[in-house]
């Protein structure tokens, strides 16, 4: 079993996120209005932004928490979230 934490509480987040999607892509196909459709994904990116802050304080509270104990590992850590980051 895997030490890595659980993030299925997010999933009727994640589906939810999934639905603004297919929505967005119905607006476009009925050749809504622009801002209609901008709205729709400026909400779907919000959502994805939400759900995306709680999983990377989750694995800085467990995953880059528990490194801390191994200095080679912690280090890896931090690359690993500085690169998210500066994506």
């Amino acid at each position: 079993m895997s030490d890595h934490p659980c993030h299925s509480e997010y999933l009727p987040n994640l589906r939810r996120v999934e639905g603004q999607i297919r929505g967005v892509a119905k607006l476009v196909e009925n050749k809504e209005y622009c801002i209609d459709i901008l709205n729709q994904l400026k909400a779907a990116k919000k959502a994805i932004a939400s759900i995306e802050a709680k999983i990377l304080e989750t694995h800085i509270r467990n995953c880059v928490q528990q490194a801390f104990a191994d200095e080679a590992d912690m280090e890896e850590k931090i690359a690993e979230v500085t690169k998210l980051l500066k994506r």
